[in-house]
């Protein structure tokens, strides 16, 4: 079993330390919070490590994402795309895009505009997406954390403004299956807790019955907390079960039985006290009356916006001593630890209490699972990120670092096209007119262009008008079709032909296929 020192004399500081038996530990412990039978979505956002979204796959919850890149980390982490559900504002096509073709069914709906879009996306496809509407609703009274919803915000459907125009909830392309809360975060307290959770349960009753809208999958969110970089522990909810439950018998009798299916997110309470960040103290100096410990991290790390005085204040504790010492170190009262930035913005904390700090000294911030590293300024000034370590029961699991690249980026996602968007420059006359000049192309032509584009010309032969764009050919699809077409035929496709005609047609494409073979081998 290694410790912190062990760890980061072997991997370096700084270094982000996270334990799987924490995240097992935290999701038993939040299912025993929660009423039952209920569902638990990880909210990525808070920490995106695979270990961690894999280890909560394992445990039986499922992942919610706001991201292509979530979606990756949720898909690459064996989550099974039909149970993830994509929520948040300013979705834009080419996510929706990618989300629907990898197999995402389920959506929250922020505005009417979301839900336009999200069903353009889906009839595109040839697909139905399911939609959860996000409501933005008064909030309980008493104390909460962050705020989300119940004022003015770019988040979730005013109910005046729901009610008003329910027509447009017949969106092309979906199907209304449910309501989505997320009042607030990190709520203060249980009692404010079950307040809210409760509200948004009558809440959704009573739109459920105005609006006539189905109610299959009622999302309430969360606001479970848990410390941020201080020493503590994560709350137990000693009454929330049974509260809520009784709320949920009154006011929406089905949910034992799974209708509607209750549905909760959570991203800090599930991670948050799994991770610890090591950081070494590379300076100790003082500076017109106070004293400054200087680290090998900052803002870059922990906490970007703790510069601004969002975060603070953050505490750390120190491990034993390390071999160097300064000859100034603070005996006694404060010390403000800053990180490695050129910014007087990057410190950590004020008026922390480590008498004796020296350099070399190892501190520690706990409870940092959660909105630390992926939450932080990680490209500002260019410093290398901390490696991640994953433990189970003291054991080494897995070393890794997080890296920015810097790759060059063609037209149409890396296509080698000179058109800036072939998808969108097919013209209808392309797209749809007969075409009898075509050449007969062979079997594995058709079949290679079958297995890539399942749904071109389900029936019957392949037509050579046929739209490839309708049958799904998106910038992944072209991509997966022209490699197989140069590694079947022995070509090269060049630069030129690279553009939106060529990729119309089964026609279009085979007769630039087989110009290509015939330079290369002849006439058939």
């Amino acid at each position: 079993m290694a410790t912190d020192r062990e760890l980061a004399e072997r991997y370096g500081t700084p270094l982000y330390v996270y334990d799987l038996a924490r995240v097992r530990t935290a999701l038993e412990d939040l299912r025993a919070a929660l009423p039952q039978p209920s569902r638990v979505y990880y909210s990525l956002k808070a920490n995106p490590h695979p270990g961690l979204v894999a280890e909560l796959r394992r445990g039986g919850a499922r992942a919610e994402v706001t991201s292509r890149g979530e979606l990756a980390a949720a898909l690459a982490a064996g989550h099974p795309a039909a149970e993830l559900m994509y929520s948040g504002p300013g979705k834009v096509r080419a996510e929706l895009d990618e989300a629907i073709s990898a197999g995402m069914r389920t959506f929250s709906a922020e505005s009417f505009g979301d839900l336009e879009r999200i069903g353009e996306a889906a009839v595109a496809q040839g697909v139905t997406a399911d939609c959860v509407l996000r409501i933005n609703a008064a909030g309980a009274p008493g104390q909460a954390g962050l705020r989300m919803t119940g004022a003015p915000s770019q988040f979730g459907f005013d109910l005046d403004g729901l009610r008003g125009e329910r027509a447009r909830l017949l969106a092309r392309g979906t199907r209304i299956v449910g309501m989505h809360f997320f009042p607030l975060t990190n709520a203060r307290d249980e009692e404010g807790l079950r307040a809210e959770l409760a509200q948004s349960v009558r809440t959704a009753a009573e739109l459920r019955d105005e609006l006539g809208v189905p109610l299959h999958l009622l999302d309430l969110g969360g606001g479970f907390a848990a410390p941020y970089a201080t020493p503590g522990e994560r709350p137990v909810y000693r009454e929330l079960r049974t509260a809520l439950a009784a709320v949920l018998d009154e006011n929406l009798p089905g949910w034992r039985d799974g209708e509607p299916v209750v549905a909760f997110e959570s991203g800090r309470y599930l991670v948050g006290d799994s991770g610890r960040l090591v950081t070494a103290v590379t300076d100790v100096k003082h500076s017109r009356g106070k004293d400054y410990a200087v680290l090998d991290s900052g803002i870059n790390h922990l906490g970007g916006l703790s510069g601004l005085g969002r975060l603070l204040p953050l505490s750390a504790q120190p491990l034993e001593p390390g071999p160097e010492h300064a000859v100034d170190a603070p005996d006694e009262g404060s010390v403000t630890l800053a990180g490695p930035l050129c910014t007087p913005a990057d410190v950590l904390a004020r008026a922390a209490r480590l008498p004796g700090v020296r350099s070399g000294d190892l501190l520690v911030f706990p409870n940092v699972g959660a909105y630390g590293l992926s939450a932080s300024l990680l490209g500002f000034l260019g410093h290398p990120a901390p490696a991640e370590v994953l433990v189970d029961g003291g054991e080494t699991v897995s070393a890794t670092r997080l890296a920015l690249t810097r790759h060059a980026v063609e037209p149409f996602d890396g296509l080698r096209a000179k058109d800036a968007n072939p998808m969108t420059e097919t013209t209808a006359a392309t797209a749809t007119a007969p075409d009898a000049t075509a050449p007969a192309w062979d079997e594995a032509y058709e079949s290679l262009l079958h297995e890539v584009l399942p749904r071109l010309s389900a029936k019957g032969p392949l037509r050579p008008d046929s739209s490839l764009k309708a049958a799904g050919l998106d910038s992944l699809a072209m991509v997966e079709v022209l490699v197989r077409v140069e590694s079947e035929y022995s070509i090269a496709i060049p630069d030129a032909d690279l553009v939106a005609a060529t990729f119309a047609t089964p026609a279009s494409l085979w007769r630039v296929v087989s110009a290509l073979r015939e330079q290369t081998v002849g006439p058939a």
